[in-house]
């Protein structure tokens, strides 16, 4: 795997969007680049991403409302916004939303990479990698949950905060069923076609990311739920 971090730059203003992959991928980051909202957050439901740049006024979904959108599929992620909108209230919005940070425009490119190192590194401290006692065995992988990891033939992949919780209530009825709405409710707070969807993508992740052992499946029972199979 990449030892590459991957930054989520979603800005309409073409040159300001690749001028800071330019300047973020110099600077030994991984980007993603979208111009509106919808893709954002389409982007950010398929791929791994590790930091994202929010600027605020955006075509499609705003960046307050992506940004809330994003806290919900994964709390974890660092976000920050990029924007011009300098005015108290709407600083205040985007802190009440968890916004790691809100960086007015023009700002310095120096600057702006300091922050993202500041930030990333409080929370990598969060989830340093240590020896525990929180693993699981599912076929010939080893789930490690504290540390939200995969790992088999000593390759680690690194889950996100929403594939950890499902797959470990996934593990914890391995071969039994568990329903749609439990886990729409437990993770996503409500059982609506919008976040049905969302987990959809979720699972469609785990089972690429479990593909190393055939023997380990997840089974899908239509309009019902899963079942993790460990044979």
């Amino acid at each position: 795997m990449s030892s590459k971090q991957t930054i989520l730059i979603i800005e309409d203003d073409l040159n300001m969007g690749f001028l800071l992959k330019d300047f973020l991928s110099a600077n030994n980051f991984h980007i993603e680049l979208c111009t509106d909202g919808d893709k954002g957050l389409e982007t950010f439901l398929s791929k791994e991403i590790d930091f994202c740049l929010i600027d605020v006024m955006l075509p499609g979904i705003d960046g307050f409302t992506l940004a809330e959108r994003i806290r919900q599929e994964d709390p974890d992620v660092p976000v920050v916004f990029l924007t011009a909108r300098s005015m108290k209230p709407d600083k205040l919005k985007g802190f009440s939303l968890g916004g790691d940070d809100y960086i007015t425009k023009p700002f310095d490119e120096e600057e702006l990479l300091c922050r993202i190192h500041a930030i990333l590194n409080r929370y990598s401290g969060k989830k340093e990698y240590s020896k525990n006692l929180n693993n699981r065995n599912i076929g010939n992988y080893i789930f490690d949950i504290e540390n939200q990891a995969l790992i088999i033939d000593e390759i680690t992949q690194r889950l996100t905060y929403r594939e950890c919780d499902v797959l470990k209530m996934l593990y914890q009825n391995k071969n039994n069923l568990v329903k749609r709405s439990d886990l729409l409710q437990k993770y996503w707070d409500k059982d609506d076609y919008f976040n049905g969807r969302s987990l959809d993508v979720f699972i469609t992740r785990l089972r690429k990311r479990l593909a190393g052992d055939d023997k380990v499946k997840i089974e899908n029972v239509p309009k019902v739920g899963f079942i993790l199979k460990d044979e």
